[in-house]
């Protein structure tokens, strides 16, 4: 049985536990897109969180105009205290370009927009998840505010990807994980250690006290995860943070070409990467660490093949190589940094976004 523990508390799943925790002081943030809203998985998310009863859930929703009204009768439908904040809606969009904060949409834009209502809300803790897990279980809320009740201000879920005989979770194994690895050998930074100290550093999962969520300079895209644990590190260090058992984890799986496959997944998450390194001083050297990156991949590679290979799953060591080539071309000085403001201080008002999404989503029903 495992049992260790990293820099970073880590609280295993031993017995299956369902820990009491602060769940009626909780918003739990949920980002959706038109083709995620109403399917099965995001039924049994709503259904499980029905059951829960947290003290509000905010739902993120990425869609066009002609989808808001449906969205909005089926969130209706369940027993919850919701907020629905379109984040496409015309009046929100004029109210970030007016304050300077309109560009590129993404998944890391929807989740800050739905922070601000969350705050707005008022509740001690926020608790952010994905919609696509068709295994959710309310373990999943209580298991991530657990520690915030117990003296840390951050938590992180981690999880196994594992479906069908076969290895998945690609863009932290063959990307985050062995990038992070050539970069802690060559940098002696406090800030590596605790991004290499997380056993599934892309999850989508996390909570936060409302003190610590207020302090994150959000991603606007797939960078989320990971500029979320460097403002975490700078706000709670290794002593306020910890990860968390969710069990393993299914849900959709991307291409690794295509606009939105892993390919480009990994520019975003590697410019996050490169942006946190940049606020803690490092100084990188991009003309020798794709090599680096690639030496440090292949033993992975190696090493998760005969992994897979004990466990009699199948393993395509070639296909992997491939996808770290195309991940290499990642690894290169990051695009400008435009991470939206923490809400501490950003040029909006949390209570104004919440006012305004739900005028958006007035009108468009």
């Amino acid at each position: 049985m495992e049992y260790v523990q990293e820099r970073v508390t880590t609280l295993h799943d031993f017995a299956d536990p369902v820990p009491d925790a602060p769940v009626d002081r909780a918003s739990v943030v949920v980002p959706m897109t038109e083709r995620e809203y109403a399917s099965l998985a995001a039924e049994g998310v709503l259904s499980t969180l029905e059951s829960l009863a947290p003290a509000r859930v905010v739902v993120a929703l990425r869609a066009d105009a002609d989808r808001v009204a449906d969205a909005a009768d089926w969130l209706a439908g369940f027993d919850l205290d919701t907020d629905l904040v379109w984040c496409d809606g015309p009046r929100v969009a004029d109210l970030l370009a007016t304050a300077g904060l309109d560009g590129q949409r993404g998944k890391g834009r929807d989740v800050w927009l739905a922070l601000g209502a969350a705050l707005a809300n008022d509740t001690e803790y926020v608790v952010v998840h994905d919609a696509d897990t068709t295994n959710y279980s309310e373990r999943h809320v209580t298991r991530l505010l657990f520690p915030l009740a117990h003296d840390h201000q951050f938590a992180k879920g981690y999880y196994a990807r594992v479906e069908d005989e076969r290895l998945y979770g690609r863009l932290f194994r063959l990307f985050y994980a062995p990038l992070v690895r050539a970069l802690d050998a060559r940098h002696d930074a406090p800030l590596l250690d605790y991004l290499d100290a997380f056993r599934y550093a892309l999850a989508g999962e996390f909570a936060a006290t409302r003190d610590l969520a207020a302090t994150l300079r959000v991603q606007r895209g797939w960078g989320l995860e990971v500029g979320t644990l460097g403002d975490a590190f700078e706000y709670a260090g290794f002593e306020g943070t910890a990860q968390v058992d969710l069990g393993f984890h299914e849900h959709d799986h991307r291409a690794v070409s295509g606009p939105s496959g892993l390919g480009t997944m990994s520019e975003e998450v590697g410019d996050a990467l490169f942006h946190a390194l940049a606020d803690a001083g490092l100084a990188l050297d991009f003309e020798t660490l794709p090599d680096a990156y690639r030496e440090a991949a292949d033993a992975l590679v190696r090493q998760y093949a005969t992994d897979a290979a004990f466990n009699g799953f199948d393993a395509d060591p070639l296909a992997e190589r491939e996808q770290v080539d195309e991940y290499a071309a990642s690894v290169r000085p990051p695009a400008t940094d435009d991470r939206l403001p923490a809400w501490d201080d950003a040029p909006v008002a949390p209570e104004t976004v919440r006012e305004t999404a739900a005028a958006d989503v007035e009108d468009a029903r």
